[in-house]
């Protein structure tokens, strides 16, 4: 144990207080590791949010294979009547499905965030989710007439939920229009 009395003078207070600091780290060396902290937190805390958002996505995909179509290439604008390019896309679809059909079929619909328009409501389509189930039965109605068992696939809307990209730009909402197949194992 190291003493320092009155009679030890200036000079070993120096030597004491040296020693002490010497196992300190300078404020600036101290900011910048607490700033580095800082930027991996909010790093780590991102991250988290990002897998957080796509756990619904990957549970609904585990163990399943999806076939997805943009809604564009089905259905004229603001409608859920299929095109015939839309049928024909879908009876492609369904030769390789019905062939050794033992897995159930789940068809998601989805769409963007743009409001529904008059047009729709006026047929009774007041929100995304309604034309994104419609969409979805009208699939599945077809999958059907093609040799789908009636008892092996469901039909669901989603509306603007589950984006794929943003619905900021043209591009990120003819993406989020979509319809997706789903083969559950």
């Amino acid at each position: 144990m190291l003493t320092i009395s009155p009679q030890s003078g200036p000079t070993s207070a120096l030597a004491l207080s040296t020693l002490l600091l010497s196992g300190c780290v300078s404020q600036s060396a101290y900011d910048q590791v607490r700033s580095q902290n800082q930027q991996l937190q909010s790093q780590n805390q991102q991250l988290q949010q990002q897998v957080s958002a796509q756990q619904d996505h990957i549970a609904r995909l585990q163990g399943a294979i999806a076939y997805t179509v943009n809604s564009d290439l089905l259905f004229r604008p603001g409608s859920w009547q299929m095109t015939t390019r839309g049928e024909e896309l879908i009876a492609g679809y369904a030769k390789r499905l019905v062939a050794n059909q033992q897995n159930k079929l789940v068809v998601n619909g989805y769409t963007d965030n743009a409001p529904i328009g008059p047009a729709l409501q006026r047929q009774g389509i007041t929100t995304n989710q309604e034309l994104s189930q419609k969409r979805a039965e009208a699939v599945m109605q077809y999958l059907i007439s093609q040799g789908v068992s009636p008892d092996m696939i469901a039909a669901k809307g989603y509306g603007d939920a589950n984006p794929v990209a943003s619905n900021d730009t043209a591009q990120g909402r003819a993406r989020n229009r979509r319809v997706e197949i789903t083969v559950a194992s």
